[in-house]
């Protein structure tokens, strides 16, 4: 598209996703956060199942996701049978999952969240952690690794539903820093990391992205 001579296509924006483990049976990426896991209508951009179904070949095997800004492992099936074996996986509860999140401060050393799911009426795309609504069962547990003017916090999320570690972090009162869905503040984006991953007895770690590493660094850990 041309506007007063200028050029004002936009520009479809190209990803590149660090190789944490390959072999013959399945794949393992570091995805980078702003980079959606999936084709969606309306995006621009290379989705993480392109960039891997390009490293391939072939059709990359998806079986779990992370939200747009979350950053960190993922897994996909370079085979059939492999593809089918990490989705039941995952399916059954058997991966195990850490996450690194940024939240305000006061989080108190650790504990679990146990609040049903729900979509929120009042806001599209929104989950609200509740006992009020009639939703889902969903489980974290957490262990803060360091606490000031804000809080490091590890989570293990014990079930895999949307938004699941977002809402609840929400729904006990200290949301993730930059997370503007779900109350946090902050001028960067959502700042949780899926750090590591162990399912089908392998285990993948990611590195921490510098915008969380900087939190981090701070923190003295």
């Amino acid at each position: 598209l041309e506007e007063g001579g200028r050029d004002v296509t936009e520009k479809p924006q190209r990803f590149s996703a660090e190789i944490l483990f390959e072999d013959a049976h399945e794949l393992a990426l570091n995805k980078p956060a702003g980079q959606v896991a999936q084709p969606t209508p309306g995006r621009v951009g290379e989705s993480l199942l392109d960039v891997a179904t390009a490293h391939l070949g072939h059709p990359a095997g998806l079986v779990h996701r992370l939200d747009k800004e979350t950053s960190g492992v993922t897994v996909f099936g370079k085979t059939a049978e492999r593809t089918a074996a990490l989705a039941e996986a995952f399916r059954l509860g058997h991966a195990k999952k850490k996450y690194l999140a940024i939240t305000g401060p006061g989080l108190p050393a650790s504990g679990t969240i146990d609040l049903p799911l729900s979509k929120d009426p009042s806001r599209p795309g929104r989950w609200r952690a509740s006992r009020q609504a009639n939703g889902i069962d969903a489980l974290t547990t957490w262990e803060r690794l360091f606490s000031g003017e804000f809080c490091v916090v590890a989570l293990h999320p014990q079930t895999g539903r949307t938004h699941q570690l977002r809402a609840h972090l929400a729904g006990i009162g200290y949301p993730i820093l930059g997370d503007s869905l779900y109350g946090g503040t902050g001028d960067t984006r959502c700042l949780l990391h899926a750090e590591r991953l162990e399912v089908l007895g392998r285990t993948h770690v990611a590195p921490v992205p510098a915008d969380m590493q900087a939190f981090i660094t701070r923190a003295g850990l």
